[in-house]
């Protein structure tokens, strides 16, 4: 009789209750929007991790500041253009790029690192990971996020 699993590797399934988040905090001052939000996406999807699962929430914790700083190509900057619609007839709404920086430059990043995320329940949650701040100060400090370089 052989035995049952006779030199066959098996794939393991990760377990939510046996994932273990980290903290990161990752300093966007003169990073590019794009870049930032790729390497910010994938912390937070635990795509870095060997236990990663795409059905499965693996992802860390990550708090970016210094949103306000982040830079765009200057051509990019006069382009883009963000939509919110407030679901009444002619609801559409569009902010430039600019505006949207002088009111909420957190929400630059933010929205950046939702469009790269799953659009599910599974998105949803991934992205409640997510903390970012227009100013170099946070309210995380007792977590002790631990400082990512993105070069």
């Amino acid at each position: 009789m052989a035995a049952k699993n006779d030199g066959i590797v098996r794939t393991r399934a990760t377990k939510q209750s046996e994932v273990v988040r980290k903290w990161h905090l990752v300093d966007a001052d003169g990073q590019t929007v794009g870049r930032l939000a790729t390497r910010v996406a994938s912390l937070l999807r635990g795509k870095h991790k060997a236990t990663f699962s795409p059905n499965v929430d693996t992802g860390d914790f990550v708090i970016v500041v210094n949103a306000a700083k982040v830079k765009m190509a200057p051509k990019r900057m006069e382009q883009k253009e963000y939509y919110h619609n407030t679901l009444y007839p002619g609801g559409a709404r569009f902010e430039k790029f600019g505006e949207v920086m002088a009111k909420h430059p957190e929400r630059i990043v933010s929205e950046a690192v939702r469009g790269m995320l799953p659009k599910n329940s599974l998105g949803t949650k991934t992205f409640k990971k997510l903390k970012v701040y227009a100013g170099a100060e946070h309210e995380h400090v007792a977590q002790q996020p631990q400082p990512y370089s993105l070069s």
